[in-house]
Order: C-alpha cells, then sequence, then structure tokens
C-alpha cells in the first residue's frame, strides 16, 4: 500500500515526523488483540470439550469470551484519560505487557474457571491498549488524512480475520487450544520492541479521574451483562432468594441511567464527556458501533457450531471457509479509506452495512445439512466486502472532529460503546441460542444430544440443531439494521476546519 506523506505541522522549529511508522507498530498489537479474538471463537468447541465436557448448556464456555469483554469494556473509559494524562506510548507499553503475560496464563489454565479468570486480566490489557491507537492517529495524522490511517487499521482488521481462524484451527488440530494463547508471547515481544522504539512521546494533559463514574459504569455493565448471560440458565426467574433475573437486569440499567446522570452533572472532570456528543457524527457512529460489535461478536458462535458440530468441519476447515472475508476486506480497506478522505461517509457506511447483514441473512438460507460446503464461501465473500466500508470509514467518522486534548476520551468513548455492543452480543446470543435449540430439540439433553464433546452430531438431531443455529444468526444480523438506520443521519465533515483547527493545535503543543 502506498503511504500518503502526512501534512507537516505547523512548527518552523524541525520537519514534521512521519506518524506511519509508529502507526504501523501499534498495528502489530492491535491485530493481535484482534487475532486472539477470532482465534477463541474457533477454538471455543475444543475448549469445552477439554475443560467443560459433562454439560450441553452452552452459555458456560460463553464466558471465556464474556469474561474478556467485560473486562475489556469496563475500563475503556478511564484508560483513554489515562493515554492523555501520561501519554498513549506509556500505557499501551503497559497494556501489552499484561495481555502478553495473561496469553501465559490463558495457556497454563487447567479448569474453565482459571481460564476466564486469565482471559478477564487479557481482557484488562487489550483495554489499556486499544484507545491509544486511535488516540495516536487522532494526535498525529491531520484530518484530510486520517482516512487512509484508519484504511490500514481496517486492513488490519481483514488480515486478522483470516490469520486468526487458520492459526487457531491449526493450532488446535495439530497442538492442542493452549497454544492458541502462547503464540501470542513472540508476537507480544517483538510488538514491544517496535513500540518502544517507534511511537513517539506525545504530550500530555492534565486530567482528574471520576472514580465514582467509574464505579457506577462497572456496577451497571455487570449487572446488565451477567443478567443476559446467566438468564437461559436459571429459567429467566430466580437466582437466589429475592433475586431475579429480570430484577437483576433492570437494576443494571438503572445504575446506568444514574451514571449517566452524574456525567451530566458533575462539576468535576466528567469521565465521559457529554459534549462531545454534540457532534452528530460522533454521536451516529457510536451508535453504529454498538451494532457492529453486537453483530460481530453474535455472529461467530452460531456459525462456527455449525459448521463444526453439524457438518462435522475440523477448526482448520471451517476457518477455510473465511478466507474470501478475509482477503477482500484486507484488500479493499486501505481503497475505502483513501475514498473516505474525499466523499461523504454513507457513500461506504451504507453500502458496506447493507452488504453485512445481508450476508448474515443469506448464511442463515444456507445452514442446513443439505447445502454444499463450498456455498458458504459466497456469503463469505460478500462480507468481506462490506467490512471493508464498515470499520474504517466508522472510526474516521467518529473521530475525524475531535479536540485533540480528548482524543483519549473520545476514542474511549467510542471502543466502550462498541465493546458494549460486542458484551451485550455475547450474552444475547447465548441466550438466544439456548432458546432455539430448547424449542427445536425438545428434550434433546436427556436423549443424548452432545453439543460441546466435538466431532459430528447424532444424525437424529442434525436437523433440529441446525435450524437452530440458523434462527439464532438471525438476531445478530437484524441488530446491525439498527445501525444501518443510524448512519443514514451522518453529515459529510468539513476537513478543511478541522484540518487548519488539528495544525494550530498542533503547533502550539510544539512550544
Amino acid at each position: 500500500m502506498t503511504e500518503p506523506t502526512a501534512v507537516p505541522a505547523a512548527s518552523t522549529t524541525a520537519p514534521a515526523r512521519s506518524p506511519w511508522p509508529a502507526l504501523w507498530a501499534l498495528v502489530i498489537g492491535f491485530f493481535m488483540i484482534l487475532v486472539d479474538t477470532t482465534i477463541v471463537s474457533v477454538a471455543n468447541p475444543a475448549i469445552k470439550a477439554a475443560l467443560d465436557p459433562e454439560t450441553n448448556n452452552l452459555d458456560n464456555v460463553v464466558w471465556v469470551t464474556s469474561a474478556y469483554l467485560l473486562a475489556y469494556a469496563v475500563p475503556l473509559l478511564i484508560t483513554g484519560r489515562l493515554g492523555d494524562r501520561f501519554g498513549p506510548k506509556r500505557i499501551y507499553l503497559l497494556g501489552l505487557t499484561v495481555f502478553t503475560l495473561a496469553s501465559l496464563w490463558c495457556g497454563l489454565s487447567g479448569s474453565l474457571e482459571m481460564l476466564i479468570a486469565a482471559r478477564a486480566l487479557q481482557g484488562l490489557g487489550a483495554a489499556l491498549m486499544t484507545p491509544q491507537t486511535m488516540a495516536v492517529i487522532t494526535r498525529t495524522f491531520p484530518p484530510n488524512h486520517r482516512g487512509a490511517a484508519m484504511g490500514l487499521w481496517g486492513a488490519t482488521a481483514g488480515v486478522a480475520t483470516l490469520v486468526g481462524p487458520l492459526a487457531g484451527g491449526l493450532l488446535v488440530d495439530g497442538l492442542g487450544w493452549e497454544w492458541i494463547f502462547f503464540i501470542n508471547i513472540p508476537v507480544g515481544v517483538v510488538a514491544f520492541v517496535l513500540a518502544w522504539m517507534l511511537v513517539p512521546n506525545l504530550p500530555t494533559n492534565p486530567h482528574r479521574f471520576d472514580i465514582p463514574g467509574v464505579i457506577l459504569s462497572a456496577v451497571g455493565l455487570f449487572l446488565i451483562v451477567f443478567g443476559l448471560q446467566e438468564g437461559e440458565h436459571y429459567d429467566w426467574g430466580v437466582i437466589w432468594g429475592p433475586i431475579t433475573v429480570w430484577g437483576v437486569i433492570i437494576t443494571g440499567v438503572a445504575v446506568m441511567g444514574v451514571f449517566i446522570w452524574t456525567q451530566a452533572r458533575t462539576k468535576n472532570e466528567p469521565l465521559v464527556p457529554l459534549a462531545l456528543f454534540k457532534d452528530r457524527n460522533f454521536g451516529v457512529a457510536n451508535i453504529a458501533i454498538a451494532a457492529v460489535g453486537f453483530t460481530v461478536t453474535g455472529m461467530s458462535l452460531p456459525l462456527m457450531f455449525f459448521i463444526q458440530l453439524a457438518r462435522g468441519l475440523s477448526p482448520t476447515e471451517s476457518a477455510l471457509l473465511l478466507i474470501p472475508m478475509a482477503v477482500l476486506s484486507g484488500v479493499l480497506a486501505p481503497f475505502a479509506g483513501k475514498l473516505l478522505d474525499r466523499t461523504d461517509p454513507r457513500f461506504l457506511l451504507v453500502p458496506g452495512l447493507m452488504f453485512v447483514a445481508g450476508s448474515l441473512f443469506w448464511y442463515s438460507s444456507l445452514m442446513n445439512v443439505d447445502t454444499p460446503i463450498w456455498m458458504f464461501l459466497l456469503p463469505s465473500a460478500m462480507m468481506g466486502i462490506g467490512n471493508a466500508g464498515m470499520w474504517g470509514p466508522l472510526a474516521t467518522t467518529a473521530t475525524r472532529n475531535l479536540p485533540m486534548h480528548q482524543a483519549g476520551a473520545g476514542a474511549g468513548i467510542y471502543n466502550t460503546t462498541r465493546t458494549v455492543g460486542s458484551v451485550i452480543g455475547s450474552a444475547a446470543i447465548a441466550a438466544f441460542m439456548q432458546g432455539r435449540l430448547e424449542a427445536n430439540l425438545p428434550g434433546a439433553a436427556s436423549a443424548g444430544g452432545d453439543f460441546g464433546s466435538g466431532g459430528t452430531l447424532p444424525d437424529f438431531v442434525l436437523e433440529g440443531f441446525s435450524t437452530a443455529m440458523a434462527q439464532a444468526i438471525l438476531l445478530p444480523a437484524s441488530a446491525l439494521l439498527i445501525g444501518l438506520v443510524a448512519v443514514l443521519f451522518l453529515r459529510r465533515p468539513d476537513t478543511t476546519g478541522a484540518t487548519a483547527d488539528w495544525h494550530a493545535a498542533d503547533a502550539e503543543s510544539a512550544r
């Protein structure tokens, strides 16, 4: 990919330093986070067979993903501010260290409970890293070149969707599920050295941290996710004593309402600067990315369980079906980013979201035992084209007009919104899958249908299981339509004025 030259900063003391080497260094860590997520989705059946073989309940192994996402989502608001306060480079390196060591712990886990705890620590490391990547792009690239930078970000996501499942399949089949985590260790070391050498120490800004806001957001998110995740297990009734599933969920929503109220009234610096939402594009992009997070997390479980358990494919063979998506997304994302710098974001986002949603409805229509396996390559290709017009353009649109001193806060909010959508998607898809299984296979557990021990399912449950998974994937497909409606309300940004403001802020920070 040809790298556009960064516009020089408005300073007479020294020539501008190209921001591209730093971005390439940060992308390696971002790539590792994405690969780890996709690797785990492929390995879920193997993890369940190894660490939780005695139950037919799918929501136990889903906590391997949900614990990671919850620990990832809760700190994002403050980790973005930590980057503004102490410098994105320092916080990124700290997060990379935590993530790499937690990967070692994941691989050494001997029980599902230990793996879930290690995945939560991984989530904390990822929360420290992720906002810093977007903040560095916002603070080092002028607005009229951010589309190209986010194009690289989107291409990284596309390549990760290929490398993750393929590497996961090969490692699970050849060495065991533990190696999907061990592989992060050498990658983390290389990423640390490159970031240490290439990422600049950017100016910091003093911030006060809203500790009550952190506590309220953490409690609210935990209650909502726990209620959704465990609802089916408790038959949406009593958990313990007077505590019910719906009581937990409603309490969580109420706590989040109190959190938003305190953010609007606080006299100190709020954890979430609500003034950022006065920019329509920032607000709309956050709605859309929540829907995207829900969809991307929710779609993988029913698809992978169907491909591996109903059709008998190995993890590696399952991953090969994703090649068109990864290749097309990786190739097209940089071009989409460059085009975004010159056009209305809706011209890319509307067709992008439509293609991804359409591919999921297409998958649902194919999820039966009679469909030739090669036909699953077609919706995969359609999804790859859609991804190229979705990830980078949404992130660019959200950060285009962020003030320099709130780059970390804005990145934290955006990534929190995305991850909250992912957490809810993970919890909701587990409950929805379990509900569809109960509806299509009543009494399957007592009849001997084992949905987690690996291998192909018995013939007498194949049709019902396939129907349940086809119905389950319609939930994330429908959620993405919310994002599609939201992006219709975007405005074309004025990059000329934003670029002038960026240069003025850059010149001021150089003094």
